[in-house]
């Protein structure tokens, strides 16, 4: 059994070395056992009562900044000599029987146990440095002799609660973080060193190892300095298990003082001087034989390799596991042996067979890594195309940057030197035009955005294997680019030639077009709905100054009663009759102005008296004012005077009145002079007349009714065909985008990416692998040996 356990020790210790040579932490969670305790408790000393030597760095302070991981060797007597089973190149210095080795120094043996004090002390110097701090990185120590039990302690930091010097401020938390780490592994062994001269309830050792341990399963008591405790009083409750149970009990033992370090008292003095002292003293005599530090190297053994033997089938699980998630690993790197140029065409055309299908399957949304965390690929197209597009379009008004005065000017303009006798079609084509332009704009942006998005898919598609060789990734990120960039000129052509079709032929026969005739009745309706309720507020007012009126204090006459007097005059059957509606003939004015005047045909069923309607006429007034705008049989009514027929809309106002001001009093021409109507020199000048503006006075007169109403025709004309407009650019634009970019670089990538890199000359070039990735799968591979070679020797042992 002696011989198994030692094999087993012998065992972790190989896969201690291994794991740490290779890895650098315990990766394994290998049996070990972890000394911990509180600053000055006496650690080191036990420890070097158990090795026999003196050999750890002693001072004030905090004198341990760094794991050490102890690994205790018994070698016999007859194996000192040699020197070549352990592999020395000097076999000379195997001839001492007893050395030290540091995994960082090796193949060097440290004979004087001063000399490895040094060195554990500038080891931990160089890697925490001078300022009393803390490191996680452990050193590695061997002790070989023929004086110890085979033995894995793992000597940690002391606790401390004040810090010193140049401390660190958090030293407490530091080193309570480094001990939780170590002691919380299921596979250690805690050794809770407390002090006896101490109250055991405020030992810090046995706190932390109950938080990991609180059955106390895997803790055992060292109770140190029992020599030092008051006269009179004993820790045989504690050491008997009564004060505080552990499962594998505590052991007392009695260190050299610090008298006997200075006075180098022998190692083998101080351990008979402390059988004695159990051996004599009346409370201890009777279970001196579970003290001392011979019988804690003993339990320690024993326990070790229990717990060893207990543990090494599930070590050997796990180590199973980590193989199979390291040779995973290693898998996603790809083979790293391409030497053949078959093999190397072989691979380049799998990779870019990969990258195309990544490609493709992210445009189409079945890739197998969609992200949930945004929209991407596919899905950021769709957005595009009914989001940002769809909604760039709709906050397009149609009219917004057209003023009356553009449209006015638009309407003369387009006249030429003639007087109109009804909207000018030539005016509606000329202010849509520039309108259906502005929907190029958003239109080029969604062809920018979707390539913007294809060019971000195509970075995206690479995969860890391809990430292996960096400039075959560019390369097919160039030929992708090159492609998408290729496709953008004809989309961006295309869609620009979409909306030049649309301004090259009005049609203003689409179905779904307004038409003059609906529009003029709206543009009518709308007036005679505003004048309806400008009258219904003017009647509300009037009511409100009647009311007010007769809350007044006395019945004299206000001056609010003359006004009171005119509204009332207002006829009320314009408030329930809509102007038009009242006779059926238009108003005598405008037959004798030759059927000429917006003003008479709109106001002629509100402002005239059912006296003056000719109820005889051939329609409405309405009726009548449509025949004028669009031409039809009644524009002219027979019997109008003969110099009236073409009265129109003249540009120059000065020497002209508007032209309803002309229908209203036709008399007047013919009572002014010649030199009334002739304009003053310092009232007209063509050259200082603002553009659009009438040409008198040198200002902007309001519109007249008749060119109010224009206004309004066209804009509601331009309103409605912009929307067709609008709809069909938003049905057309998208589908060319899908076409002649998305479909097209689908369905050509993979072509593509052969017939530029598919080159036998190029093979060596893009098969360059990135430093970076081959070393992560070197030391992938050196750990999946490691793995490999750590199973090989538990399975010697099981």
């Amino acid at each position: 059994m002696a011989a198994l356990g030692e094999d087993l020790l012998s065992t972790v210790n190989k896969l201690q070395d291994l794991v740490f040579n290779t890895i650098g932490n315990d990766s394994l969670d290998l049996p070990q056992i972890v000394v911990v305790g509180s600053q000055s408790a006496g650690k080191s000393s036990v420890l070097e009562n158990i090795v026999g030597r003196d050999f750890l760095p002693r001072g004030s302070g905090i004198v341990t900044r760094r794991p050490l991981i102890l690994q205790l060797i018994n070698v016999p007597d007859d194996d000192i000599e040699d020197s070549s089973r352990v592999g020395y190149r000097n076999p000379n210095e195997a001839g001492r029987n007893e050395w030290a080795e540091f995994h960082h120094i090796p193949n060097r043996r440290f004979n004087d146990f001063g000399d490895v004090k040094r060195e554990i002390e500038n080891e931990t110097g160089r890697i925490a440095g001078t300022n009393k701090g803390i490191s996680r990185q452990p050193i590695n120590l061997k002790i070989f002799s023929p004086n110890v039990l085979n033995l894995t302690l793992v000597d940690l930091p002391g606790l401390t609660k004040v810090p010193i010097g140049d401390q660190p401020t958090d030293i407490e938390k530091q080193t309570r973080n480094l001990i939780s780490e170590y002691i919380a592994k299921p596979n250690s062994i805690v050794l809770a060193v407390s002090p006896a001269n101490v109250d055991i309830v405020n030992s810090e050792a046995l706190k932390l190892a109950r938080h990991v341990d609180p059955l106390g399963r895997r803790t055992i008591g060292v109770l140190t300095k029992v020599d030092l405790m008051d006269h009179g009083t004993n820790a045989l409750d504690i050491l008997s298990g009564r004060v505080y149970p552990l499962k594998l009990g505590w052991i007392g033992v009695v260190n050299r003082s610090q008298q006997d370090i200075q006075g180098n008292k022998p190692m083998e003095e101080a351990l008979k001087s402390e059988s004695d002292f159990f051996r004599h003293h009346p409370a201890y005599r009777n279970i001196a034989t579970r003290c001392g530090t011979q019988f804690l190297a003993k339990t320690l053994n024993t326990t070790l390799m229990a717990h060893i033997r207990d543990r090494l089938p599930d070590i050997k699980a796990r180590l199973n596991t980590l193989m199979g998630q390291t040779q995973q690993e290693l898998a996603s790197y790809g083979d790293m042996h391409f030497s053949g140029k078959e093999h190397r065409g072989s691979l380049i055309l799998q990779l870019m067979t990969r990258f195309a299908t990544s490609f493709i399957s992210s445009i189409d949304g079945t890739s197998t890594e969609i992200s949930t965390k945004e929209l991407c690929g596919g899905a950021r197209i769709y957005y595009i195309f009914n989001s940002v597009f769809g909604m760039s379009l709709e906050s397009i008004d149609p009219t917004s940057n057209l003023s009356a005065l553009d449209i006015r000017t638009a309407i003369r303009n387009s006249t030429g030197p003639r007087p109109s006798l009804f909207v000018p079609e030539m005016a509606f084509d000329l202010l849509v035009k520039p309108q259906i332009k502005l929907l190029e704009i958003p239109s080029q942006r969604c062809v920018e955005l979707v390539y913007e998005e294809l060019i971000k898919i195509c970075h995206t598609c690479g995969s860890t294997e391809l990430s292996r060789f960096p400039r075959l990734q560019a390369k097919l990120i160039e030929v992708v680019s090159d492609l998408l960039r290729e496709r953008l000129g004809p989309a961006s052509t295309y869609v620009e030639s979409l909306i030049s079709i649309q301004r090259a032929y009005i049609n203003t026969n689409h179905p779904n077009f307004l038409g003059a005739a609906a529009a003029m009745s709206n543009v009518v309706s709308n007036k005679q709905e505003r004048e309806r309720k400008r009258l219904i507020q003017e009647e509300r007012e009037r009511r409100e100054r009647r009311r007010l009126k007769e809350l007044g204090a006395n019945g004299t006459e206000t001056p609010e009663d003359d006004e009171e007097a005119v509204t009332e005059k207002v006829d009320p059957v314009a408030l329930r009759k809509p102007a038009g509606k009242a006779g059926r003939s238009l108003s005598p004015a405008v037959r004798e102005a030759g059927h000429g005047g917006i003003a008479a045909a709109l106001n002629g069923a509100r402002s005239a008296s059912p006296s003056r309607l000719n109820g005889q006429g051939a329609g409405s007034a309405k009726d009548s004012f449509l025949n004028y705008f669009f031409g039809k049989d009644g524009a002219m009514v027979p019997g109008a005077a003969p110099h009236n027929a073409n009265i129109g809309r003249h540009v120059n106002q000065a020497s002209e009145p508007t032209f309803s001001q002309s229908i209203r009093r036709p008399e007047e021409k013919a009572l002014r002079s010649p030199a009334q109507l002739a304009p003053a020199s310092d009232e007209f000048d063509f050259l200082k007349a603002p553009k659009g503006a009438d040409f008198g006075n040198g200002g902007e007169p309001a519109m007249t009714d008749r060119e109010a109403m224009e206004t309004e025709l066209i804009r509601a004309l331009i309103s409605s065909y912009f929307n067709i407009v609008r709809e069909s650019i938003a049905d057309q634009v998208p589908k060319a985008v899908m076409h002649l970019l998305v479909n097209h670089c689908k369905d050509v990538v993979q072509n593509r990416l052969v017939s530029e890199l598919y080159k036998e000359s190029l093979f060596e070039e893009l098969l360059y692998e990135d430093d970076a990735v081959k070393k992560e799968r070197e030391k992938c591979e050196k750990l999946l040996q490691t793995y490999r070679e750590a199973a090989k020797i538990i399975s010697e042992v099981i």
